[in-house]
């Protein structure tokens, strides 16, 4: 039986979890597939998937065209990039991991892009590395007494607000869920969108990608921003109209963008994003640390090893074995 773990980026699956107990064919890809197509080739023979939550996609398209394809393994608890109604047509079921530490992560992470875009330090970086000073940068922007705008205000959106209290900054929300209730239990003045957007120095956005939320932040959201506001997402990158914020962002308005998340990920080398200077760029890096690839991984070889025992755990899609 062969065995592939995808999107192995930083090459940290084999030293995360004892694949050792697996008497199967193991390979590790550790590039991106080029499209649809290259994956479906290369992963042709192989019986059992180890996926890396959201980074290959795995719609029916490329699920028809691996033949040898049993069981899946998934990172995390959701698989929103994972044809799941597909797999249950085939009979393969998909085991899922526990979820890490997520919340903790990924709000630590979007106050770092905050802090980093506040203060330019990403140039400021990349200045002292070629031997310069303060050339080209900003006098930057103090967060205590700022507004900071929460979209979303789940358990991320929570945590970030706590912490942007910690800076002294006053905290609002808006959600296309949120009540008055919900953001007075979080501590969160409760405001429109419009407000949201026209009245805040930081715009961060933390919610779930669905139908509803794709393209939720559009141009004329972004058009009512302060040419010195600035806008992070560390959630997913459909949320925000793409090209509508490379318009924005041309325009001035908002000054500045700190993003994780990308429509296409990992993001082209040649893509606009990565040209514009005020922009702040991440790998997304929301969930990546140490400790949660140990849980990912432990749990990817408990999947693999129960399944292959006839006593699959943690099984998203029942119905497949039936």
């Amino acid at each position: 039986m062969k065995l592939a773990i995808l999107d192995d980026y930083q090459r940290v699956a084999l030293k995360s979890a004892d694949w050792n107990r697996l008497a199967v064919e193991k390979t590790v890809f550790h590039e991106a597939f080029a499209s649809l197509e290259d994956a479906a080739s290369k992963l042709a023979p192989f019986d059992i998937l180890c996926l890396m939550r959201e980074r290959t996609a795995f719609p029916r398209a490329l699920i028809e065209r691996l033949p040898n394809l049993k069981f899946i393994s998934l990172t995390g608890g959701r698989a929103g990039s994972l044809d799941s109604k597909a797999c249950s047509e085939r009979r393969i079921p998909i085991s899922h991991t526990g979820a890490g530490n997520g919340t903790a992560a990924t709000a630590e992470l979007a106050w770092g892009l905050i802090i980093a875009a506040a203060r330019g330090l990403a140039r400021g970086e990349r200045n002292m590395r070629a031997g310069r000073w303060h050339e080209g940068l900003a006098p930057g922007m103090t967060l205590g007494g700022r507004r900071l705008g929460l979209l979303g205000v789940g358990k991320i959106g929570s945590r970030v607000a706590a912490i942007g209290k910690t800076f002294g900054m006053e905290v609002a929300g808006w959600s296309q869920n949120l009540t008055r209730e919900k953001a007075a239990e979080a501590g969160v003045l409760y405001v429109s969108k419009d407000e949201l957007f026209a009245g805040s120095d930081v715009v961060s956005i933390h919610l779930v990608l669905s139908d509803r939320t794709r393209g939720l932040v559009n141009s004329a959201d972004l058009a009512k921003m302060k040419s010195s506001a600035i806008l992070v997402n560390v959630s997913r990158g459909p949320i925000v109209d793409e090209e509508a914020l490379l318009s924005a962002l041309k325009a001035g308005r908002p000054g500045h963008a700190a993003l994780d998340v990308y429509d296409r990920e990992p993001l082209p080398a040649e893509h606009a994003l990565r040209k514009l200077e005020n922009v702040t760029l991440s790998p997304h890096l929301g969930y990546v640390n140490a400790e949660n690839y140990r849980v990912f991984y432990r749990d990817t070889v408990e999947n693999v090893a129960a399944w292959i025992a006839g006593t699959p755990v943690r099984v998203l899609n029942p119905e497949a074995l039936a």
